[in-house]
């Protein structure tokens, strides 16, 4: 019963974080902090998959959590994989919702941090530079927190530089809302 629980939120998480880069996120080149930002990024400048950049953005992490960090190992691999595949997959509903761009942002934080928060409730994530900057803590003693919001922060400003200042507002709503979002989801009990 357990792992059919864990897959389903799993299931059920990838497609609420698909549906909020695909419906809301892409049409207005909004970006996400982390790896999916880096990811977005690559697709507006260049239109490659987001969910496959997303797997060969996070190779190199993934090796160092081998290594390193067995459990998030074997505790984000599967979120990884399903979000990444489901996002391509629901490639084909972009531009199907029409919102004004603030809306979007919001709409797409909100959808984002459930999927994000929901799967962190089970102890699974979509893996990302949450790794790094828990390597980096371990390393340095600066807290984590600090560090995924240094991380996110620099994404978004150079996705704000190489592709509109709109971009860059837009998508430090998102953040703000994904934050939110994610901790009230982990905040409450199962």
């Amino acid at each position: 019963m357990y792992f059919f629980t864990k897959g389903l939120v799993i299931l059920i998480g990838s497609t609420a974080v698909s549906l909020g880069i695909n419906l809301f996120l892409t049409p207005y080149q909004i970006l996400d902090g982390g790896v999916v930002g880096i990811a977005l990024i690559l697709y507006y400048l260049y239109k490659l998959k987001i969910g496959l950049m997303i797997i060969i953005i996070s190779i190199p992490i993934f090796i160092i959590a081998w290594y390193k960090y067995r459990a998030y190992f074997y505790n984000s691999i599967h979120g990884l994989i399903a979000s990444s595949l489901i996002i391509d997959l629901l490639k084909p509903v972009r531009n199907l919702i029409q919102i004004e761009a603030i809306y979007s942002a919001i709409l797409g934080g909100i959808l984002m941090g459930f999927g994000i928060g929901l799967m962190l409730r089970f102890q699974t994530s979509t893996g990302g530079t949450d790794l790094i900057a828990q390597f980096i803590c371990d390393k340095t003693g600066i807290n984590v927190g600090i560090l995924i919001f240094m991380i996110d922060s620099i994404v978004i400003v150079v996705g704000g530089f190489l592709l509109s200042s709109s971009t860059l507002m837009l998508s430090i709503i998102t953040v703000f809302v994904v934050g939110i979002t994610t901790s009230l989801m982990t905040s409450q009990p199962k």
